[in-house]
């Protein structure tokens, strides 16, 4: 694995913590293929009850590293280390945990509705940004927030894209519990211990039974959102946002269609 993403195992948790502090923990291929290898180790080692998803008491990640990620994804987008990741992570049969702090942006927010309990700080700031960097949400995004939240405030975070605090966050039920920042991690451990503790079948099956509802249309608009997102990444939209973002300027989507 790479150093960017770190793990370990304590109390039968798997701890992926991801690394990368002077990028704000920004996503590259690697990063995603690391994650996903861990889900895998979760999944395959029946010693592992939990896995718990965090950063630093600073910064959770910022979402994909732009500089990798404009030049587009690596092939079909089931088999690209994104696609292999949400994907297990959507299907993921123990629970998984999410300590997150600061920024969350992107999938720093959508990888959050796959998880069981979410622990965030009152320092996070989350954020959907896709449609203003000319892409299109991903990770079943466009699935479950109107189910869950609504259309028109699915459609607000979306289209808008505007940040939204973990306050927010908690009033949506989107996440569990707002932390002191430098207590997150250490709540969102103890939530993974009491799972930890109980039966292991009978938390399966209670998740499972959860997600059955929506497993089938999930994987669907998954990959119907992946498709489109990496055809997104192609267009002058998104070219035209990218370069905005590195040299620090709106984008001017003026002259587009």
């Amino acid at each position: 694995m790479t150093d960017l993403v770190l793990t370990e195992i304590k109390d039968r948790i798997l701890i992926v913590r991801l690394n990368r502090p002077e990028r704000k923990n920004a996503l590259t291929h690697a990063m995603y293929t690391a994650m996903g290898d861990a889900l895998e180790q979760a999944r395959d080692d029946t010693s592992i009850r939990c896995v718990l998803f965090t950063g630093t008491s600073e910064c959770f990640t910022a979402g994909n590293d732009l500089s990798e990620f404009a030049a587009g994804l690596p092939g079909d987008f089931e088999q690209t280390p994104v696609g292999r990741f949400l994907l297990l992570l959507a299907s993921a049969t123990k629970p998984v945990v999410a300590s997150v702090n600061g920024a969350a942006v992107g999938i720093g927010t959508t990888m959050l509705l796959h998880c069981d309990l979410v622990f965030a700080g009152n320092n996070t700031a989350f954020q959907m940004p896709f449609a203003s960097l000319g892409l299109c949400p991903e990770g079943g995004s466009s699935l479950l927030l109107p189910s869950w939240i609504g259309r028109v405030r699915t459609a607000e975070l979306l289209m808008l894209g505007g940040a939204f605090s973990a306050k927010e966050a908690v009033r949506l039920g989107l996440i569990n519990r707002v932390c002191e920042p430098e207590q997150t991690e250490a709540s969102a451990f103890e939530a993974c211990q009491r799972l930890a503790e109980k039966a292991p079948a009978a938390i399966r099956a209670t998740k499972a039974l959860l997600n059955q509802p929506t497993m089938a249309a999930l994987r669907e608009t998954m990959l119907e959102e992946g498709q489109l997102f990496a055809e997104r990444l192609k267009s002058p939209e998104a070219a035209e946002a990218f370069r905005a973002f590195m040299e620090k300027r709106p984008p001017d989507f003026s002259r587009f269609e």
